[in-house]
């Protein structure tokens, strides 16, 4: 099996490096990156089974388009994006089964990636056009560290907007409220510096999610605006205790 991976950024270049690590028949995709099996020609990819499509959001349906001219039906093709639905609305020539490995660092580039940002993650699948090919990215998944969780791209956007799109702003947001306060700036220490470390999250890839997954995410902020509200009525030990509880069972 031959794979390839368009895109050499934290998320591709992570995939790249560690298909390598395992002897893996990999090539990569990159107009900005060199070295051993990489490559800027995307027509390399047509004699892939499997390609992992890693560049920017705003850049993947034209990347998707380009590969109809390229890769063979029996091909596998699916994407990185962390909105699901945007891909789905149209069939493509080959086997495309969009997903989203929820992975990944304040940080960019080929130069941040690494072999074990998969270990352990979540990668969730959204087979919307049919199951073929679906076990052969499922074990690929599996091989990168990831455990396959399969849902719709509709229930994915949602889930994604609380627990990753959100967050993000939440961080954003935290940090403007401090900034105009000097002491608070000169006193702030660990609690605000990991409350805040998803406001270096890659500027590009946080404008996509805004201004593509907008209405999730104002969806989600009123839940979280609901959810403070709870927290200040009532006996917030209690309900501090079963936070942590419930936390505790998920990592």
């Amino acid at each position: 099996m031959k794979i390839g991976v368009l895109g050499l950024g934290l998320i591709g270049g992570s995939i790249f490096k560690k298909l390598r690590e395992l002897g893996v028949d990999v090539i990569g995709i990159s107009a900005s990156q060199t070295g051993e099996g990489i490559f800027a020609d995307i027509e390399r990819l047509k004699d892939c089974d499997l390609v992992f499509v890693c560049t920017a959001m705003n850049k993947c349906l034209e990347t998707l388009d380009r590969l109809e001219t390229i890769m063979p039906e029996t091909a596998v093709v699916t994407d990185v994006c962390s909105l699901k639905s945007f891909v789905c609305q149209k069939t493509r020539p080959y086997r495309f089964i969009p997903s989203h490995p929820m992975a990944g660092t304040e940080h960019k580039g080929f130069e941040n990636a690494f072999p074990e940002l998969f270990t352990g993650a979540k990668w969730v699948l959204t087979p919307v056009f049919g199951d073929e090919g679906l076990e052969l990215l499922r074990g690929v998944i599996e091989q990168l560290g990831a455990k396959p969780i399969i849902t719709t791209p509709e229930k994915h956007d949602e889930a994604a907007a609380l627990i990753s799109h959100m967050p993000l702003i939440v961080a954003q947001g935290l940090f403007m409220c401090a900034e105009d306060n000097p002491l608070a700036l000169e006193m702030a220490a660990s609690g605000f510096r990991d409350m805040t470390r998803l406001a270096l999250s890659n500027e590009e890839m946080a404008n996509d999610m805004f201004t593509m997954n907008s209405v999730n995410i104002q969806n989600g902020i009123l839940k979280l605006y609901k959810s403070l509200g709870e927290l200040t009525h009532g006996n917030y030990r209690d309900k501090i205790r079963e936070i942590k509880t419930k936390r505790a069972k998920m990592f």
